[in-house]
């Protein structure tokens, strides 16, 4: 038999269970930011506006249900975190659209991304050729990140979450060899840092226990 109670309580729990995810990722929205967001959001979603009208599912299931799904989000949240090929697996990886001004079309299509839709984003961003772009990276969340011809200051997050980050290492023009030096010149580890960007001509990095310091690059790029 419908009951108006049991679906306040349910609509109460989904709303309590949005609140918990959304504090234990450390965001302060629903925002999708990775593929792990947006599948939280629709099985979340399906979730609640399935079962909240359900007669069939009682209140004890609703919850066992959301404290599932809760927990199998916070382990693949910790696996990504802590590791670099299940990351890979989730979230995908950055990857580079254009450099110097040529185009990957490969890349583009893969992505399914149309020459129109390319030539709108860099309007967004003031730019009308393609030749002026000196690096575009198409980010995990879709979005492009783009560095201009004349701007020498480009970062890369070589480690992210104590995770040595090898594709903006290889665009870098380092190697791990390079950056292990660079580390242990500071008696830093790998482990220790929960990011390091590399700025040319110099690297900064913020340890976790720590303060951000930036160290000058002799590296030939």
């Amino acid at each position: 038999m419908f009951s108006y109670w049991d679906v306040t309580i349910k609509l109460a729990l989904g709303l309590l269970t949005i609140i918990l995810q959304i504090n234990l990722s450390g965001k302060s929205n629903l925002a999708p930011i990775s593929a792990l967001d947006q599948v939280q959001n629709y099985v979340l979603g399906a979730i609640v506006g399935g079962m909240i009208y359900s007669t069939s599912v009682t209140i004890l299931q609703y919850i066992l249900v959301l404290l599932i799904w809760t927990l199998l989000v916070l382990i693949l949240r910790f696996l990504t975190h802590h590791n670099r090929h299940v990351k890979r697996l989730i979230d995908g990886r950055p990857q580079l659209l254009i450099t110097n001004g040529q185009l990957n079309v490969n890349i583009a299509l893969k992505n399914g991304m149309s020459a129109n839709d390319l030539m709108f984003r860099l309007r967004t961003e003031g730019i009308t050729d393609i030749r002026y772009v000196k690096r575009a990276v198409l980010e995990q969340n879709g979005q492009l990140t783009i560095t201009q011809v004349g701007d020498d200051a480009i970062k890369y997050p070589l480690i992210v979450d104590g995770q040595v980050n090898f594709d903006a290492l290889e665009t870098s023009a380092h190697d791990e060899a390079w950056l292990a030096s660079k580390l242990a010149a500071q008696h830093y580890t790998v482990s220790d840092i929960y990011l390091a960007t590399y700025t040319n001509p110099q690297y900064c990095y913020f340890p976790i226990n720590g303060k951000k310091e930036c160290v000058k690059s002799n590296a030939v790029a």
